[in-house]
């Protein structure tokens, strides 16, 4: 919920953490967001964020609404593992190319287009179903779109970090994120906009009002495809063909993984362990967000408003704030900054779920929360590109993002009993305490001489 300079193998070792960076001055580090290849990227980030919320989010809204219960909500969030195992199928991402399509638009575009496809046909399937008759084909139907959208991240990141240089990473993370965060208000304010002018003074739950909008939805992934279509394929990187299936298997699935552990030997468990943690808090917390908004009597154009527009604005602000922080001070220090701050704005929904039916105080909450997340993503976006080796892009960088929500997404799953059992109140606490260890992590994983295997 991230282009036309190549990068060398040499260079595609080293993070932004290993080296001393040179500084740039504020002009210079702010012109790299009128780039092309940052532009681009604010549209394909539009069309990596539309699907996120569309399946896990406002679906739990949508559900809570048709009077799904918590616990059934909470499972249902493992439909986003998806995202959590597409290391798994990355390698054909990465090498396998697609009968015509490929050979018209290249690797990297010719797979964007296939997932964006598969992304329309689920949310066209999504818009037909209704939960409180029929669950299990809905959950089918999102489970295509997270499977269409967790490859059309393998293939994103692997355009974006073979298109442009490791200096300006951060500044890439930022715009794709404002493009992602902008999706984000679409699938989210926009979703619930388009329902409520649909259902108009009904009152309850109206399904055709969810068909209308998930139907909308899927219209809006023409920005992606257009932008795709529209833009100019990386330099192809040559690959030795393989003679036979064991050699192709080499190179496909052994040789990325191979080569992660062979450039940090055991430090890889660190690094992996602070990839797997850093967002856990945000994760767990936001399955429950919806229905905990919900469940306070928030209106449908008050969460429009307040957390999917002016919410998400100020993960914009975030991206940009943490962008540029991380081009002028560094990806770990921002990196740091940001796991203090995501952490701790979730004791402000501990503070606001004894607030009731507060819409001032939901303001102040979700904007808080949406900065540090926006600061947060910025940075981690860019130190995983960093730790990325691009000869083996796609399946290393899908590694790295399945690892940061393979736990996140399970804990996710149980949020629901937790909240029947505890509460809103003490669910929030314990997401802000998970947040912490965090910290030690990044401290030791700044120690480690990136890209040396030593």
């Amino acid at each position: 919920m991230t282009e036309s300079t190549n990068t060398s193998s040499k260079l595609s070792h080293i993070t932004p953490a290993a080296t001393p960076e040179p500084k740039r001055s504020w002009g210079q580090a702010l012109k790299v967001y009128a780039q092309p290849t940052s532009l681009r990227m604010l549209a394909l980030g539009f069309s990596a964020g539309l699907p996120l919320l569309l399946v896990l989010g406002t679906l739990s809204f949508w559900l809570r609404e048709a009077g799904i219960d918590r616990s059934t909500i909470g499972f249902l969030s493992w439909v986003g593992l998806a995202y959590a195992f597409k290391w798994v199928w990355s390698p054909l991402v990465d090498r396998l190319p697609l009968p015509v399509a490929t050979r018209l638009l290249g690797r990297r575009r010719s797979w964007l287009l296939f997932s964006q496809l598969l992304i329309v046909a689920g949310l066209l399937g999504m818009s037909f179903m209704d939960p409180k008759q029929a669950l299990q084909p809905l959950v089918i139907c999102a489970l295509l779109v997270a499977f269409g959208s967790a490859t059309q991240d393998i293939a994103l990141d692997a355009y974006r970090i073979e298109s442009a240089k490791v200096d300006d990473q951060a500044a890439l993370a930022a715009t794709y994120q404002t493009g992602y965060r902008l999706a984000m208000i679409w699938a989210g304010a926009g979703v619930l906009w388009v329902a409520s002018r649909v259902q108009g003074d009904a009152q309850g739950y109206v399904v055709q009002a969810w068909h209308v909008a998930y139907t909308a939805m899927a219209a809006s992934m023409l920005v992606g495809m257009i932008t795709v279509l529209l833009s100019p394929e990386p330099e192809a990187r040559p690959m030795a063909p393989a003679r036979n299936a064991s050699e192709w298997i080499q190179g496909a699935l052994i040789a990325p993984f191979s080569d992660f552990i062979g450039r940090y030997r055991w430090q890889a468990l660190l690094l992996l362990a602070l990839i797997g943690l850093y967002r856990v808090s945000d994760v767990v917390m936001g399955i429950m967000a919806n229905p905990f908004y919900v469940d306070m009597g928030y209106t449908k154009e008050e969460v429009a408003a307040v957390t999917k527009v002016f919410g998400v604005i100020m993960t914009l602000v975030g991206g940009f704030v943490g962008g540029t922080m991380a081009v002028r001070w560094g990806v770990m220090r921002v990196l740091m900054l940001g796991a203090v701050l995501s952490a701790g704005t979730n004791l402000l929904f501990a503070w606001l779920a004894t607030r009731g039916h507060d819409v001032s105080a939901l303001v102040w909450v979700v904007s808080a929360d949406n900065l540090a997340g926006g600061i947060a993503s910025a940075a981690f976006i860019a130190y995983l590109s960093g730790l990325t080796n691009v000869q083996y892009s796609a399946t290393q960088y899908a590694l790295f993002s399945s690892m940061m929500l393979l736990a996140p997404k399970w804990l996710a799953g149980y949020s629901g009993v937790f909240v029947d059992a505890f509460g809103y109140e003490a669910f929030f606490h314990t997401t802000a305490l998970m947040g912490f260890p965090v910290l030690l992590l990044i401290y030791l994983a700044s120690k480690v001489k990136m890209g040396s295997g030593a």
